[in-house]
């Protein structure tokens, strides 16, 4: 079984045991959370929500907050004496899906 979810206002496909990456939110390291935004449950029948699948919620436990590689933006314009050099790195919260309701 597996179920697209949505989590901060991106879509992620959660399945049992799957760990995910996803944008960082407020959440103590092991501690439970549960997503209820479900808008597809997929396996022997599918359900599509209408915009979220009524009852349905995914269960994870919250592993690891990490930090993506940096970024290093480069701007400058020609002849104008003009450069700026910045980097970004962005924090991610890992989640491991133990369960599927729905």
């Amino acid at each position: 079984m597996y179920a697209v979810v949505e989590i901060n206002g991106k879509q992620y496909r959660a399945e049992k045991g799957l760990t995910l990456s996803v944008d960082r939110f407020d959440a103590e390291k092991g501690s439970s959370v549960s997503f209820d935004r479900v808008l597809l449950l997929g396996g022997e029948s599918l359900k599509v929500g209408a915009p979220y699948v009524a009852g349905a919620a995914v269960k994870a436990t919250v592993k690891d907050e990490i930090k993506a590689d940096k970024v290093m933006i480069f701007k400058h314009k020609a002849k104008k004496d003009y450069r700026l050099t910045q980097g970004h790195r962005q924090r991610y919260t890992l989640v491991t899906v133990d369960e599927i309701v729905g």
